[in-house]
C-alpha cells in the first residue's frame, strides 16, 4: 500500500539480501525511580559523567545503543542484562513507549475499544524522540512525557532524566526513522518467536495494563502481527546485532558489554587530560582567597593538626566557615537604597539586588558549612547533591539530587569542605547548569582547595565565583590534597574512611 511505501521510505536503504544477519546483545535501566540493582551495588541513575573539556561540556558524546524488536520480545530484559553486565553507573534507559503522540477525541474513542492502532509509526512523536535522544546525547538532561496505557494519554507531570555516559534507546519503530537512525551507535534487534511474543503480550497487557483476553488478541490480529511484518521486522536488516532468544544469549551479550567498555575507555582517558590541563597557569581571576590574617592562618594550624582533638576542629572549622561565608556574600550584587534612620534621618545604603540565595551542600562534608550560612542568611534555601567518588577508578558518581523549585531565579552558593581534583565540584555545577541557573550566579565555596581542582573548575566555567579560605599546592597519587587537612568528613563526624578514599568529593556512601 501507499501508507506502508511511505513508512518504509523513512528508513535507510536495506542491506544487501546476501549479507547474514549478525548476531547481537542486551541493557537496562529504570528512570521511575532512577535506581539500578546490581548484585554488587544500588546506582542511583539519575546522574550525569563527570568527564568535560575546558569548555564545560562533553569531551566525548554518550554512547548510544538502539534496542529494536517486536511487540513482548524481551527489549527490556534484554537491556537490563546489557547494564548489569556493563555495572557502570552511567548508564540510562530511554522508553519509546514514552513517545506515544496525543491522541484526538475520536481516537480515544477508537483506542477504547481497542480500533486504534498503536503500532503504526504514526502512533510516536517522532520529533519528539530526535530531539530528546540529541540532547542527552550531548550530555543534556531532558524532560520525558509519562504515558499512561490504562487511559491511552499522557500524565500531567513529565520527569527529568540526564545525560550519561551510555544511553539505551529501545522500543518497537527504534530503528524506523532516517533521523533517528543516525543517532544510534549500535543497533540490536530482539529477535523472539511469534508466538512468546502472543502469550508475553497476554500476559503483560492482562495483569499490568487492565485489559481484557478478547480485546488483547484483536488488537494483536488487527494490528501488532501486521505491524511486526510490515514495520518492524524488515529493520532486522539495518541492524548491527542480532540477539536471537532474547535474554539467553549471554555470548551477545558479553560481546556487547566489551564493546562499550572499550568505548568508555576512551572517555576516562579524556578526563585524566582535562585534570592535568592548566596546571602551570596562573591561578585563574575568578578565584577568591581569605586574606591570611593571624587568625585565619591560627585556625589553619589548629584544624590541620593530625593532634586536634575532633572537638577543637570541629569549633575552628566553623569559625572558619563564618568568615568563608561572610567574605562570600561581598560578592553578591547590591544597590543602593535610601532608610530612615529612628532618630528620622537619612542613611545611604545597601541592599541585595538579586530575587534570592540558596545554598547547595555536596553531601556530606558540604553540609557541615549549613549552620553558618543560616546564621547569616535569613530564610536561606537549602539543596543538596551526593556525590561519591568511586575508590576504583577515582571518579565521582552523583547518587542523590535534591534542589528547590525555582533555583534557576537565585544565586547559588555551592558548599563542599575540600575540592581536590575539582570531579566533583564540575559535576555538581553542570547538575546546576541543567536546572538553568546561570554560571554567573554560582559560588563555589570550599575551606580547602588544591591548585589543580581550582584550575579544572575555572577553565571547564569561567564564570563561577570560587571562594576559599587557602589553596594547597599539590595532589597525591591517592587525590589528597599536600599538605591538606585530611579527610574532612570523618575527622568531623568521627568515622574512619577507607585508605583510598581521596579528600574531594567526601560523601557517603549509600
Amino acid at each position: 500500500s501507499n501508507s506502508s511505501a511511505e513508512s518504509l521510505d523513512r528508513l535507510y536503504p536495506t542491506v544487501g539480501s546476501t549479507k547474514p544477519p549478525r548476531k547481537r546483545t542486551t541493557s537496562q535501566c529504570k528512570s521511575e525511580p532512577p535506581l539500578l540493582r546490581t548484585s554488587k551495588r544500588t546506582i542511583y541513575t539519575a546522574g550525569r559523567p563527570p568527564w568535560y573539556n575546558e569548555h564545560g561540556t562533553q569531551s566525548k558524546e554518550a554512547f548510544v545503543i538502539g534496542l529494536g524488536g517486536g511487540s513482548a520480545s524481551g527489549k527490556t530484559t534484554v537491556a537490563t542484562m546489557i547494564i548489569e553486565a556493563l555495572d557502570v553507573p552511567w548508564v540510562v534507559l530511554l522508553s519509546m513507549d514514552s513517545f506515544y503522540k496525543v491522541l484526538t477525541k475520536q481516537q480515544q474513542e477508537q483506542a477504547a475499544s481497542n480500533d486504534f492502532n498503536f503500532d503504526h509509526p504514526d502512533a510516536f512523536d517522532f520529533d519528539l524522540i530526535i530531539a530528546t535522544l540529541k540532547k542527552l546525547k550531548q550530555g543534556k538532561s531532558v524532560k520525558i512525557p509519562i504515558y499512561d496505557f490504562t487511559t491511552h494519554s499522557r500524565k500531567k507531570e513529565w520527569k527529568t532524566l540526564y545525560g550519561a555516559n551510555v544511553i539505551i534507546f529501545e522500543g518497537i519503530m527504534a530503528f524506523a526513522d532516517k533521523e533517528l537512525l543516525k543517532l544510534l551507535d549500535l543497533k540490536i534487534f530482539v529477535d523472539t518467536d511469534s508466538d512468546i511474543r502472543l502469550v508475553r503480550r497476554l500476559r503483560r497487557d492482562i495483569s499490568e495494563r487492565g485489559r481484557d483476553i478478547e480485546g488483547v488478541i484483536k488488537q494483536y490480529n488487527k494490528f501488532v502481527k501486521p505491524a511486526f511484518d510490515q514495520y518492524i521486522q524488515p529493520t532486522m536488516r539495518l541492524a548491527d546485532i542480532v540477539v536471537p532468544r532474547g535474554s539467553g544469549n549471554t555470548v551477545a551479550i558479553d560481546l556487547i558489554v566489551q564493546h562499550v567498555h572499550s568505548q568508555l575507555e576512551e572517555v576516562r582517558a579524556a578526563w585524566a587530560a582535562l585534570a592535568s590541563a592548566h596546571q602551570c597557569h596562573p591561578l585563574p581571576q575568578t578565584l577568591s582567597v581569605l586574606k591570611s590574617t593571624p587568625q585565619v592562618r591560627g585556625m589553619h594550624t589548629i584544624i590541620r593538626n593530625k593532634e586536634t582533638s575532633r572537638d577543637e576542629f570541629i569549633f575552628y572549622s566553623k569559625r572558619l566557615m563564618r568568615l568563608l561565608i561572610e567574605h562570600a556574600l561581598s560578592f553578591l550584587p547590591f544597590q543602593s537604597c535610601t532608610v530612615q534612620t529612628p532618630q528620622g534621618q537619612d542613611y545611604e545604603g545597601r541592599t541585595y539586588s538579586g530575587k534570592q540565595i540558596t545554598g547547595v551542600s555536596i553531601l556530606r562534608a558540604g553540609e557541615t558549612m549549613e549552620p553558618a550560612l543560616r546564621a547569616v542568611c535569613k530564610d536561606v534555601r537549602i539543596g543538596t547533591i551526593l556525590i561519591q567518588t568511586n575508590c576504583n577508578t577515582g571518579e565521582p558518581e552523583l547518587h542523590y539530587l535534591r534542589l528547590p523549585k525555582d533555583i534557576s531565579e537565585d544565586h547559588v552558593i555551592l558548599m563542599d569542605c575540600t575540592v581536590s581534583t575539582g570531579a566533583a565540584a564540575m559535576m555538581a555545577v553542570r547538575v546546576l547548569l541543567d536546572h538553568d541557573v546561570p554560571e554567573d550566579k554560582i559560588f563555589l565555596l570550599s575551606l580547602l582547595m588544591a591548585e589543580m581542582g581550582v584550575h579544572s573548575v575555572a577553565y571547564a566555567f569561567p564564570r563561577v565565583k570560587i571562594i576559599t579560605t587557602a589553596v594547597d599546592k599539590k595532589v597525591n597519587d591517592l587525590f589528597r590534597i599536600i599538605p591538606g587537612i585530611g579527610n574532612f568528613g570523618d575527622r568531623y563526624f568521627g568515622t574512619d574512611a577507607p585508605p583510598d578514599w581521596s579528600d574531594d568529593e567526601d560523601a557517603l556512601s549509600t
